[in-house]
């Protein structure tokens, strides 16, 4: 378990969505806390990420690292590592990454055993993903 002091914040990158969760002050539990609609502008995407951590006080950010299903790094792990060349230049905590294959689906899993449609889960399930690799991080995976 990751005992840090402070919160860390989750980030599943999608190509449309951005998930975002939080950690209690513990660190003990993720919580998915929003999603960030893409726009086509990093600046302006990172900005909002900027103003999560400033408004949760979040001392780490954990980024989900999409590796393919047999750990190996293809091309969607390629794009993202330019996405994360920019988030370390306008993001002034650490950042860490954290394997997020299965992330998407067990969200998914989660909110249908809680009764949620699939047309519904649309517009939550990148922070429940956010949450799912925060708290595996949380866990020491």
């Amino acid at each position: 378990m990751n005992t840090r002091p402070g919160r860390a914040l989750g980030l599943d990158l999608g190509s449309r969505r951005i998930g975002v969760a939080v950690t209690d002050d513990m660190r003990m539990l993720a919580t998915p806390l929003a999603v960030i609609r893409r726009v086509g502008d990093r600046v302006v995407e990172h900005g909002a990420i900027n103003d999560h951590i400033a408004e949760t006080g979040a001392t780490v950010l954990v980024v989900g690292m999409p590796y393919t299903l047999d750990g190996d790094e293809g091309a969607t792990v390629r794009a993202f590592r330019s996405e994360l060349k920019g988030l370390r230049k306008r993001i002034e905590i650490p950042i860490e990454t954290v394997d997020e294959r299965f992330t998407t689906v067990t969200a998914e899993q989660s909110l249908r055993s809680a009764g949620v449609k699939a047309r519904d889960q649309r517009d939550i399930v990148d922070a429940v993903a956010a949450s799912v690799l925060l708290q595996h991080w949380l866990d020491g995976g």
